[in-house]
């Protein structure tokens, strides 16, 4: 479990961050889930008053867009150590470093598969742009074609979201619509909190037309029909 820290310039006066700001609300989320997190607890955590928290963060988009970020660090670097194995073994590798984040922070993980992500044709629980493009720029190295490449995306998040949603479920994450927004303490925030810049992507860019296409009915029915087969060569063994 990630924890906070915080430096101190003596033994009275902390000196906050933003990365400690970050570590300690993924700290508050993992111990009372995302219902639990406010500004002013989170502030009362770090020993501050909470307007003071608005030099660092730019409100709630801001502050759980760094959570995310946080949890999806290591994926990042586990990806791009893998890219010089085959594909099997790449693919391998993400999907353990999604369930590990899914393990270890089962109450912040829904953040991953509910945020919106930089650009509205990606989907989670891979819906970071930098994981999407190495994800994409890998299998295309691999061998796979273009439109191999999104389908394998498509199908591969289809199965990560669903196995593990219902794992954090189990391990006590709160799948649900938080009803109540975090306190954001009457500041006046910019616009545009937790926006990302996918123009220097060339892979999403480049696939975005096929990234965009709507193909759910078809997935429904292709992953369904592999159910299917899987079961009826199981009850035929």
């Amino acid at each position: 479990m990630i924890r906070h820290t915080r430096d101190v310039t003596d033994s009275a006066t902390p000196r906050l961050s933003r990365e400690a700001i970050i570590a300690c609300a993924l700290e508050r989320i993992d111990d009372d889930g995302l219902a639990g997190l406010s500004m002013r607890n989170l502030a009362k955590a770090l020993d501050v008053e909470a307007m003071s928290l608005y030099r660092y963060v730019n409100g709630r988009e801001d502050l759980l867009e760094g959570v995310v970020d946080v949890l999806m660090t290591g994926l990042t670097a586990a990806l791009r150590d893998a890219r010089g194995d085959s594909w099997q073994r790449f693919m391998q590798v993400t999907a353990h470093e999604v369930r590990r984040v899914a393990v270890e922070h089962p109450r912040a993980f829904p953040l991953i598969a509910t945020r919106h992500p930089a650009a509205p044709w990606l989907r989670p629980p891979l819906r970071s742009v930098e994981v999407v493009e190495i994800f994409l720029a890998s299998l295309i190295d691999f061998g796979f074609s273009d439109q191999q490449a999104v389908d394998a995306y498509r199908a591969f998040s289809s199965f990560l979201l669903g196995q593990l949603l219902l794992e954090a479920a189990v391990r006590g994450a709160e799948t649900g619509p938080i009803e109540e927004p975090l306190d954001e303490g009457d500041a006046d925030l910019p616009q545009g909190d937790g926006e990302r810049e996918v123009d220097d992507l060339p892979q999403v860019m480049r696939l975005r037309p096929l990234l965009s296409e709507d193909r759910a009915d078809e997935e429904f029915e292709v992953a369904l029909e592999s159910l299917l087969d899987r079961l009826d060569r199981e009850m035929s063994q």
